[in-house]
């Protein structure tokens, strides 16, 4: 944990927790703007309920808990609490419902036994799956829970929706690699979803692993004051993430099959919520799911852990095709999170609703764009219609008005605000010393800050803190009062994602780091599903360029198993890749030939080895200059996800 002295000479002020009077009147406040509350949401969260297990707790083979609401039973209470927006609160309780629950005929979705839902397709010999959820563990129990109230079938097929983990990661909770190679079961998905699913938590992995941590509150504890939800649902498992290479691939803007005689309009939407993704209409069933394109929550055009922008003008564009070729043959919505909607009149209704949302912030924030507005400057202008504004489903639980607008904006213009004061400003830990020097200190800072947050001025205050803390690290009453800013922020967002990153900022600044910014463990699957291009470019991100910038090197790296052999040369500080024929070139012999199984490297990426230790045990051989790779070794990069982000 991060040690934190008092080395300054303002004394710590012990701040009462628990909601303020400010806040308080800030949820009263939102409470007259929400809409009137018609109990439709829980009677259709509700609807086609078969059962359960206590808790959805699912525990793996060593009895270790893997997934369980249990922790989530202050959520039993239907009046918020003043440490929550009522919305939030309302949200959360959706999102506690659990179990499995028939959709239409033929079709059940297993909901809250993950972040996502899987829905299982009765065909006519087998069952089809759609989302495997994130781990194995929570699959297999999906599925068991399936198997003990319907008729016994075995998978045939299973249907990636889109290229994100909690949708595939518990394939092998469903099926094994054996039957899908041996042709029982068939694995379908959008183009490109392979290079998608792998390579998004690949180059920037670890700092996503750590912004994950403030987006969804893994680290928090659950109650009333910290984490109560994630806006999709609850929050990952901590399960086994598995991974299977798809069979056959959706190609064309749409496709009809027929799988286990059930027909399946497949709608590539790519682009939007990931970067391969698709819909799915079942004309016999009269049933149409919106895959993540249609929940119950406005979503993130770019999460707070960091992705590339989503394009909300195509999202928009996919749901009313959906909307228009679809919808009228139809009686029921569904989608992987969250829980459907029936009836022609309502599900339309819906689907027009979420299309018009991502086009009004598009539509507008171009407007605004082009009228010289900054994004931070439109984001705090940006209102809802009262027709989208009006509906349970259109409100910020997950992704929010704010922060899309601020995406849609770095989609067009990028991160600079046009203003050249701003084109070279000077990073926190250089700016918050001068101005703490400008407000008068830090003695100044604080009281003013205090008699701010009486005002209930928190996103001031938290603002004005950040520089002391960034100035002063050890001034304690300046991290407690920026603290407690942050908690009451916390408190008072409708958002899942604000609220966890908030009260996560909250108590790093009053505890320290701690242990828990330490990367996941690897997925053995998903480190195999790496490509050998994947991994080249991973390598060269490793590279220190200024401890390699006097390095000149060539090497040929050959793959013995895969027959695979590549050029990668070293010079000027950069690493590069390409592919390269059997035989080296003599124009442009190697310095050395570097020579290993693909299996020797997926070892070396779990972490189950090293490069030294496998050039010592014989499982890589190195022809010709040896200390050139070994130099080369000598420039990599470790990178850990330990590091601060609310203090220097």
């Amino acid at each position: 944990m991060s040690q934190i002295h008092q080395d300054q000479a303002v004394e710590p002020r012990q701040i009462e927790r628990g909601a303020t009077p400010a806040t308080v009147l800030a949820h009263e406040q939102a409470i007259r703007g929400l809409p009137p509350e018609d109990h439709l949401d829980e009677e259709e969260a509700r609807r086609g309920f078969i059962g359960t297990v206590p808790d959805a707790e699912v525990r793996d083979a060593y009895g270790r808990l893997v997934w369980g609401l249990g922790d989530y039973a202050f959520l039993n209470d239907p009046v918020a609490p003043a440490t929550a927006h009522p919305a939030l609160w309302r949200q959360a309780r959706l999102n506690l419902i659990h179990g499995l629950f028939k959709v239409t005929e033929r079709i059940y979705q297993v909901r809250g036994f993950d972040l996502a839902n899987m829905t299982i397709i009765e065909g006519d010999s087998g069952l089809i799956i759609i989302d495997p959820l994130t781990c194995r563990e929570t699959a297999e129990a999906a599925l068991n829970l399936y198997l003990s109230h319907r008729p016994v079938k075995p998978v045939v097929a299973v249907i990636y929706s889109h290229s994100h983990a909690d949708h595939f990661g518990g394939v092998k909770g469903v099926t094994s690699e054996a039957d899908v190679r041996a042709g029982k079961v068939s694995v379908i998905a959008p183009e490109g979803f392979m290079e998608e699913a792998v390579s998004e938590n690949v180059m920037a992995g670890a700092v996503m692993w750590r912004r994950a941590q403030f987006q969804g509150g893994t680290s928090l504890a659950r109650n009333a004051c910290c984490q109560i939800d994630a806006g999709l649902g609850k929050t990952g498992p901590r399960g086994t993430i598995t991974l299977i290479e798809p069979t056959q691939l959706i190609r064309q803007e749409t496709e009809t099959h027929v799988i286990d005689g059930i027909e399946i309009v497949f709608q590539l939407t790519p682009e939007s919520e990931a970067p391969a993704e698709m819909h799915f209409f079942f004309p016999q069933l009269r049933a149409l799911n919106l895959a993540e394109n249609g929940t119950r929550t406005l979503h993130n055009l770019c999460p707070l852990r960091g992705a590339q922008v989503r394009n909300a003008r195509l999202w928009s564009r996919y749901l009313n095709d959906s909307l228009e070729r679809y919808a009228p043959h139809a009686d029921v919505v569904f989608a992987q999170h969250h829980w459907p909607t029936w009836g022609r009149a309502r599900l339309t209704a819906f689907i027009e609703q979420q299309r018009d949302l991502y086009k009004f912030l598009h539509d507008q924030t171009v407007r605004m764009m082009n009228h010289g507005l900054s994004g931070i400057e439109i984001a705090e202008r940006m209102q809802l219609p009262e027709s989208l504004a009006s509906q349970w489903h259109t409100r910020g639980y997950y992704g929010t008005v704010s922060h899309n607008v601020k995406a849609i904006y770095q989609f067009y213009l990028s991160w600079y605000d046009g203003n050249p004061s701003n084109l070279h400003a000077l990073p926190p830990e250089m700016s918050g010393p001068r101005y703490v020097e400008y407000m008068g200190g830090a003695q100044a800072m604080i009281e003013r800050a205090r008699q701010d947050f009486e005002r209930g001025e928190y996103r001031w205050v938290a603002q004005v803190m950040n520089h002391l803390v960034f100035a002063e690290p050890g001034n304690t009453a300046a991290r407690e009062l920026g603290a407690a800013a942050l908690e009451q922020m916390g408190f008072q967002t409708e958002s899942a994602t604000w609220r966890n990153a908030f009260l996560l900022g909250a108590r790093e600044l009053r505890e320290g780091r701690g242990s828990t910014a330490a990367v996941g463990g690897r997925s053995a699957d998903m480190v195999c599903a790496i490509s050998d291009a994947l991994f080249f470019d991973y390598l060269a991100i490793r590279v220190d360029g200024l401890k390699a910038q006097s390095l000149h090197s060539r090497f040929a790296w050959h793959f013995t198993d895969t027959g695979k052999r590549y050029a990668l040369n070293l010079q000027n500080g950069a690493l590069t890749c390409s592919e390269m024929p059997l035989a080296t070139t003599r124009a442009t012999p190697p310095h050395v030939t570097v020579s290993m199984s693909r299996a020797t490297l997926n070892r070396i990426m779990l972490a189950e080895t090293t490069f030294p230790e496998a050039i010592e045990q014989g499982h890589i051989v190195l022809e010709g200059e040896a200390d050139r790779f070994t130099a080369l070794l000598q420039t990599l990069d470790r990178f850990t996800g330990d590091f601060n982000v609310v203090e220097p």
